[in-house]
């Protein structure tokens, strides 16, 4: 196990990967394949219309891997809020060890799953909502930057700088959430001071996901310049996959003379997104997906990917700590070794004689 973090630990997990609970995705095919494959699957509970129909989940997960697995459980704004209490009790009637949370006014929520020993993975995309929800006692804090898919928050802060502040100013041990695709983003994410990442859109992009393979290939295809952040003259900003539909919406949102949601609406319905995961038209309804579109290739099983993730960061880490030469050694690079009697000491770049400058 080449991977010794405070998430690793904590979890139980090989790789310090958290598959991002995600509404209409978060099913027991995708979340059993990510926890076998050696992160953290995740099961998203307001994707099941009942608590019930989560319980029903959470146990048929369970014949699928024996691995550790969590629940996502969302609070976010609606007319008719679903009863999260009633979610929350079965995540804990089920034995449920890992939650993730995210949203509007969690403490009632948290302090209830708390209450029964659980780890809470919060997710945040400000410092200030991060140490709020340090108050609350979460073990983890999962930093959101803006590249993420979803909710990006309104402070368009990307995570070079949320990583580093993070890790400036919080007391809890966080995971780096938002623009996460391969190794390299890994071994990046644990240099800026995060214990592992959370992958929302590049798990959405592999064999188990139950999404339709139209999908898949269009965030294939996609760059990262194709997504659209919507609904922001609301406060409620998404950032979504730049569709007809989204564009629309956007268009919409810039025009309008009255500023009433109700003119957008139609455009943002969460039941025609989920029909796009269904029937494979792409432009079908509005559907979730990161600037990260832009760094995924391919359809892998989530063992190749979370693999191939593990290789790589091992293989980046190994390749950064070789660029450091210490005291009294001697850089070799390749076109030789510098030194007093080799090529140029005053050369800038190693290795180059001054003649090749």
């Amino acid at each position: 196990m080449p991977f010794n973090t405070d998430l690793t630990r904590a979890l139980g997990i090989k790789v310090p990967i958290v598959q991002g609970g995600m509404q209409w995705v978060g099913y027991a095919e995708l979340a059993s394949a990510v926890s076998n494959a050696g992160g953290l699957g995740l099961l998203t509970a307001l994707t099941q219309p009942t608590p019930e129909d989560l319980r029903k989940e959470i146990r048929r997960c369970r014949t699928m891997t024996k691995n550790p697995f969590g629940v996502n459980l969302t609070l976010l704004p609606a007319l008719v809020p679903p009863d999260y209490g009633a979610y929350a009790q079965v995540i804990i009637d089920e034995g449920i060890r890992i939650v993730e949370t995210a949203g509007n006014s969690p403490g009632p929520v948290i302090k209830q799953l708390k209450a029964h020993g659980i780890t809470i993975l919060h997710k945040c995309t400000t410092i200030r909502h991060a140490q709020s929800a340090v108050k609350l006692g979460v073990d983890f804090l999962s930093i959101d930057g803006f590249e993420c898919a979803g909710h990006v928050g309104e402070h368009d802060i990307t995570n070079f700088i949320l990583l580093s502040k993070a890790r400036q100013t919080l007391g809890v041990p966080f995971i780096a959430s938002g623009g996460f695709a391969d190794g390299q983003g890994l071994a990046a994410a644990l240099a800026l001071g995060a214990c592992g990442i959370n992958m929302g859109t590049r798990f959405m992009c592999t064999v188990e996901a139950p999404i339709h393979q139209n999908i898949k290939k269009a965030i294939v295809d996609a760059q990262e310049t194709d997504t659209e952040l919507v609904l922001r003259r609301w406060r409620n900003t998404s950032r979504l996959f730049a569709n007809k539909v989204a564009k629309e919406a956007v268009q919409i949102e810039k025009t309008s003379t009255t500023g009433q949601f109700e003119e957008v609406a139609p455009y943002v319905s969460g039941k025609r997104g989920r029909q796009v995961f269904l029937n494979g038209d792409p432009d079908f309804g509005v559907w979730t997906a990161g600037q990260v579109i832009g760094l995924i290739h391919d359809i892998p099983t989530c063992e190749e990917l979370i693999s191939r993730i593990e290789r790589e960061a091992v293989n980046s880490m190994k390749q950064t700590q070789s660029l450091f030469v210490g005291q009294g050694q001697t850089p070799v690079g390749a076109a030789g070794t510098v030194g007093e009697n080799t090529n140029n000491p005053q050369a800038v770049v190693w290795g180059v004689g001054k003649s090749k400058l």
